[in-house]
């Protein structure tokens, strides 16, 4: 149907879309320079290795390949490295997205599709945040997607571009039956840290801070599996390539769960119980994230599918069983 070119295909949510989008019957190219990525992550279309920051081998890509539209997944997102290296992630996500934007312009591919983040908001000043909520970053990675969102607005308005920017809640989960899953090195998400707990890959599992204002005292936050995301990429390319308004729409459940919850359920679909201590809060951790979802649902007819359980449950196959075999 259309060619799509998907920058940071081998990686996590980046390989979950390359496989929703050949299933929905486009051609897919992965250009990934591996740094992140996982070239084994790569089953459903061409490979083509290189950075976006590396304006003559994009634009090979392009004339190899002549993309109909590009999802952008590409990008550095641990929010601390982003801290304590900000101009690492600026030169990368940054520098990196107006050089691929540049290349499109040049090439002629009008149709763009981000990996954004709920992180453009910040500190939540209401809940559940809709996509109108101010976007003040506390993060250097925060400020990075935000600067890309407005940096495509703005050449959209020039050029003529289309876009979707398609900020994402707490992404989680995986697909073992095809073989990918969440691999960061270092992990820093709450499931797979509990997940590794059990498995006897660390010690004990923190609970940061016991008294934010949630039911119960822990964090809450808004998880949303890869598979959904996945879906809601394919149906923002989609909508662009069909002549589709631009938009920018968070993807998530529109029901948080707090951490002692996600522990609940991880003994619930696991039958065992995670060790987990008490720690005093974090410097930059919200009490809560929780995405209203009205607007990806009236524009995209896009709703979250996957519960926790059926998160929990695909991370713990992965991580358990298919993860180990892969990566010795």
């Amino acid at each position: 149907m259309a060619t799509i070119l998907v920058t940071g295909g081998a990686g996590y949510v980046g390989s979950h879309c390359c496989l929703a989008l050949k299933r929905a019957g486009h051609d897919v190219v992965v250009y990934d320079n591996l740094f992140n990525g996982h070239e084994r992550f790569v089953k459903w279309g061409a490979f083509e290795r290189g950075d976006i920051r590396d304006k003559t081998r994009l634009t090979e890509v392009f004339v190899r390949h002549n993309p109909d539209a590009v999802l952008h997944c590409a990008a550095l997102i641990e929010v601390g490295e982003s801290v304590k290296y900000p101009d690492r992630f600026y030169d990368n996500n940054v520098t990196g997205a107006l050089v691929l934007l540049d290349v499109m312009r040049e090439q002629g591919v009008g149709a763009f599709v981000f990996s954004s983040t709920c992180a453009t908001y910040g500190e939540p000043q209401r809940l559940p945040m809709d996509e109108t909520h101010p976007q003040l970053p506390v993060s250097p990675y925060g400020w990075t997607k935000l600067m890309i969102e407005r940096a495509s607005r703005d050449i959209a308005a020039a050029y003529g571009l289309k876009f979707a920017h398609l900020r994402y809640f707490n992404a989680a989960g995986a697909c073992p039956d095809e073989g990918i899953g969440e691999r960061h090195e270092p992990e820093t998400h709450a499931i797979p840290l509990a997940l590794f707990t059990l498995l006897g890959r660390r010690e004990g599992f923190k609970i940061f801070g016991q008294d934010w204002d949630t039911r119960d005292g822990s964090c809450l936050r808004d998880y949303v599996h890869t598979l959904d995301l996945a879906d809601a990429h394919v149906r923002a390319v989609e909508r662009l390539l069909g002549g589709g308004a631009s938009l920018a729409a968070n993807l998530g459940t529109g029901d948080g769960v707090t951490v002692l919850e996600l522990l609940a359920a991880i003994e619930r679909v696991t039958g065992k119980r995670v060790p987990a201590s008490p720690a005093p809060r974090r410097d930059g951790d919200a009490p809560a994230l929780v995405a209203d979802t009205a607007l990806v649902k009236r524009e995209l007819g896009w709703t979250a599918q996957r519960s926790i359980d059926q998160i929990i449950a695909d991370a713990w196959r992965w991580h358990a069983d298919v993860e180990p075999q892969l990566f010795v």
